[in-house]
């Protein structure tokens, strides 16, 4: 930026126009400004901000304080009028503020607005061309050009002369305080520890990343067995820049020998498999075989029963035959034994009967009466023993069938357990071979239920992903609330630092004495020292904003904190549980390998086993 003509009109202590050639002035390449305590150097500063900016630096710009020369005539109007090169283009702005003027009609006076007009020389055409009037404009198109804002260009560009002065004379520590408070370095220092506690953020990051990252290369090691080497080595801490680098060579190492062992291990599950499927089979053939023994042993048993029993059934068929033949003369006896009874009651009868009888049978002679009972009574004991002999005689032909039926399905039985013993030793010897295999078979079961336990640890760190899942939804409400709070609280502090500055002036003024030289211009005398209005914001209303701010700041940095430890505890969470299989499907898997307890007695059913037939006449066939 180059400055070429300063035109200023009853502006601060000029009441009349003056005009200010740069270009003159500066021909020599370097010009000072000087003179006397009120003569108006600051003044024309001020001119060339306000004609740039539309307000001049500092406590000058304070509420009530009036940019019009007071040794001005009455009409004529203040102005300033300022001719530039900025951003390779020559322009001429030409301000005026509010003031007062008198009425064009009637007596007292009216305050005048504020104008503003911008003209860009055209060199081709050599003249001047009318650009905008609006304050807002011209602002936003110089503010562009010069790149700086009007707080900025004051403290870069425009030093108050008597802290500059006071610069030069002070100390090194007093320098930093002036100069700090000249450029407004505060915030650069806030600036500097929000960085500062980034970075200490950020290092604690990568620490507990590291941490986080050497406790999985242990667990790895762990699982792996050390197969691919212990880990981590001692030259490796957390924070060292190869750490990364150095486990994922290690990973991938133990990455190549977790795949070679989950291949022997797959194999070695699918021989497992097989051998079970034999055992399973052998099994149920063993049972089979256990079956068909027992049947053969209550055949042997009952084939051994039946030969004892045959001499008592060969006696028992003489007695039979034997008691058929008597029972034949038995019916005789008992009727010779019933006759010799009834004989002799008879003859007691006959002779009371005789008594009784008619005159012709009493005439018949006693051997003729006994001939004829005898007759009778020999005819009715015949007739009652061939009776009673028939009945016997059915019994004893039932009876005898139903030995002659047991006696052969006896022989049958026999018969089919001969020939199934045929081929026992074939049959005993492939058994034989399933049982081991069987128990081959249990013995891998048992290594296998093993990696039972990897599996709850996946099912608890699912649980634990989705509680932390549940929970950092509520974590980033608290971390969104607490930045909230934090902008608030800043832009609440930047709004009273802002408002303290533009009554820095009442402030100032507030420590002048008699006497003794002003802080700003180094005047001795104070002849209009600035009031406090009534929006002035003092230094203490600043600090608590200051640190009502640092508070909140804390607070949204913990809540950050919070949920960068958080998030680190869902990562670790979701990898320990392995984020492509649900929590459902680990639990099933965990549900699935668990073997079920052994329990005496447990039957199997077998296929192909005949079942022991049902018992006929009272014994258990086979």
């Amino acid at each position: 930026m180059r400055l070429h003509r300063l035109e200023i009109t009853a502006f601060g202590p000029f009441a009349t126009r003056q005009q200010i050639d740069f270009d003159t002035l500066s021909a020599a390449g370097l010009f000072l400004l000087h003179g006397p305590t009120g003569a108006g150097k600051t003044s024309v500063l001020d001119a060339v901000c306000y004609a740039l900016y539309g307000a001049v630096p500092g406590a000058r710009q304070s509420p009530g304080a009036s940019l019009r020369s007071d040794h001005a005539h009455a009409g004529t109007h203040t102005e300033v009028c300022l001719d530039l090169t900025v951003g390779g283009r020559r322009l001429e702005v030409t301000r005026r503020p509010a003031q007062p003027r008198p009425k064009k009609k009637g007596t007292g006076v009216t305050v005048e607005k504020a104008q503003s007009r911008l003209r860009e020389y055209d060199a081709a055409r050599g003249e001047w061309t009318a650009l905008s009037r609006s304050h807002q404009e011209i602002g936003d198109e110089i503010g562009q050009l010069v790149g700086m804002s009007r707080e900025q260009f004051c403290q870069v560009v425009l030093l108050p002369q008597g802290d500059f002065a006071r610069f030069l004379r002070a100390d090194a520590e007093a320098r930093g305080k002036l100069l700090g408070r000249l450029f407004d370095t505060r915030r650069f220092a806030l600036v500097e520890e929000r960085l500062a506690e980034l970075r200490r953020a950020a290092e604690q990051q990568v620490r507990d990343g590291d941490d986080r990252l050497l406790a999985l290369a242990h667990r790895m090691g762990q699982a792996a067995g050390n197969a691919a080497g212990d880990w981590p080595a001692p030259a490796h801490r957390p924070g060292d820049p190869g750490l990364a680098d150095a486990v994922l060579q290690w990973a991938a190492v133990a990455r190549a020998d977790a795949r070679e062992s989950l291949a022997v291990a797959a194999s070695a599950r699918s021989a497992a498999q097989a051998r079970q499927s034999a055992a399973r089979r052998a099994l149920d053939a063993e049972r089979e075989l256990a079956a068909l023994q027992r049947r053969h042993d209550d055949a042997v048993r009952r084939a051994g029963e039946l030969e004892e029993r045959r001499p008592a059934m060969e006696r028992a068929r003489a007695r039979l035959e034997q008691a058929r033949r008597a029972e034949l003369v038995g019916p005789a006896l008992r009727l010779r034994e019933d006759a010799e009874r009834e004989h002799e009651s008879a003859d007691a009868a006959a002779g009371r009967a005789r008594a009784a009888l008619p005159a012709a049978l009493a005439d018949m002679g006693a051997e003729r009466l006994s001939e004829v009972e005898h007759e009778l009574r020999r005819e009715r004991g015949g007739l009652d023993a061939a009776r009673r002999a028939e009945q016997r005689s059915a019994g004893i032909a039932r009876e005898r069938g139903e030995l002659d039926r047991q006696a052969r399905h006896d022989e049958g039985v026999l018969q089919e357990a001969e020939g199934w013993l045929a081929g026992w030793d074939r049959v005993r010897r492939s058994l034989q071979d399933r049982i081991e295999a069987a128990q081959e078979a249990a013995t891998r079961a048992e290594h296998l239920a093993g990696r039972l336990e990897p599996a709850r640890r996946r099912v608890a760190a699912a649980r634990e992903r989705d509680r932390l899942a549940a929970r950092a939804d509520a974590v980033e409400d608290d971390h969104r609330t607490a930045r909230e709070r934090a902008g608030a609280a800043r832009e609440r502090w930047l709004d009273l630092k802002e408002r303290r500055l533009l009554g820095i002036a009442a402030e100032l003024a507030a420590g002048l004495a008699p006497g003794e030289p002003c802080a700003v211009c180094g005047s001795t005398e104070h002849p209009a020292p600035a009031r406090p209005g009534q929006a002035h914001v003092d230094r203490a209303a600043e600090d608590a904003a200051y640190e009502e701010y640092v508070a909140a700041d804390r607070a949204r940095a913990e809540a950050e904190r919070q949920l960068a430890v958080l998030r680190g505890a869902f990562t670790a969470a979701r990898e320990a549980a392995r984020e492509a299989a649900p929590r459902a499907r680990v639990t099933a898997q965990a549900r699935g390998r668990r073997c079920p307890p052994r329990r005496a007695g447990h039957s199997v059913t077998v296929r192909g086993a005949r079942r022991p037939a049902r018992r006929r006449g009272g014994e258990r066939l086979p």
